[in-house]
This record gives C-alpha cells, structure tokens and sequence, in this order.
C-alpha cells in the first residue's frame, strides 16, 4: 500500500519501518472486521406509568436513564472532507515517488504491492484502491456510529504515507 522502494545502491529500509507499518495494516484490518460487533447503539426502554390498562408504579430498577444521543453529523462534513483530501494527496505523492524509483531502478519490497509495480496502470490502481478502501472503511465505522476509529482511519493512513512518502525522497 505504501511506497516501498530500494535503489540498488542504498541499503533496504529499516526493521522499524516494515514493523511499523505493517502494525498499521494490522490495526486497520482488525478494526475493519470487528466493527460490527462493537456496533454503539442507544437501548429505550419503554416504562411508562400504564401496563394493560392498569396504573402501576415503576420500580427503581425498571426506570432506565437513557443519556441523549449526540447529534450525528454528516459523513461529508467539513472535516472528512479535509481529511480524505489530505488521503488522496499523499496517496498521490506516494503513487509518484513509486513511480520515479522503480523506473530509476528501484525494486518494490512490498510483496503486496509488487504484483501491480510492473506497471504505471497497475500502481495507479494499486494507490486508487488505497485511498478507496481507506474512504470506505470511515464510512463503515460512521453508519455503525464509531465516529472516533472513522477519523483515525484517516489519520492512520495519512502518518503512514507520509512516512513512505519522506522515505522515498530521502532514497532516492
């Protein structure tokens, strides 16, 4: 997903960078497939003062405080915007230095991203996927009220590209 570019003559990236990201992966893999289970739904309880036409008294326990759920905004707000913007502009970058240092004899060390390296079609869409996935993974974590891991996502992704992004320039 990430540029990962060697030049022939400069030594391979460190442990630190492929441990890093591949925790990255790790975290939004595993956030993609549990956020149905963690689904935050307000539970209503229904204790009104009349059961079958009879007045009875609630009891303290069946009196259920509900808190108020937050208005939930829109997933094209302002702020999505600005963030998959920033997605799609490092991803962008990404998908450029790529480009330059596998032409100038460089080789894909991301055994993911390797198979569509042999191509600029394919590593477009290798980074357009990308950018895809990572915009529909916030959307999923919206509709299922997970607000929070819907910015992160983003987040994460961002950190990421812009770490392969600085180390593709500083390599080449």
């Amino acid at each position: 997903m990430r540029c990962r570019i060697s030049h022939p003559d400069l030594p391979m990236r460190s442990t630190w960078f492929f441990a890093f990201r591949q925790a990255a992966n790790g975290l939004i893999a595993s956030l993609a497939l549990c956020c149905a289970v963690f689904a935050q739904e307000a539970l209503l309880v229904d204790s009104g003062p009349f059961n079958s036409g009879v007045a009875v008294e609630p009891s303290p326990v069946a009196k259920t405080i509900v808190p108020e759920v937050p208005r939930q905004h829109s997933f094209w707000d302002g702020e999505n915007l600005a963030l998959f913007g920033a997605v799609a502009a490092l991803s962008t970058a990404d998908f450029a230095t790529t480009r330059v240092n596998l032409q100038n004899g460089g080789k894909e060390l991301d055994p993911v991203t390797r198979p569509f390296g042999r191509s600029t079609a394919g590593l477009a869409v290798n980074f357009a996927g990308e950018t895809a996935g990572v915009i529909g993974l916030s959307y999923c974590f919206h509709k299922t009220r997970h607000h929070k891991l819907e910015r992160l996502t983003s987040m994460v992704n961002i950190g990421a590209s812009t770490a392969a992004v600085t180390y593709d320039l500083t390599h080449r």
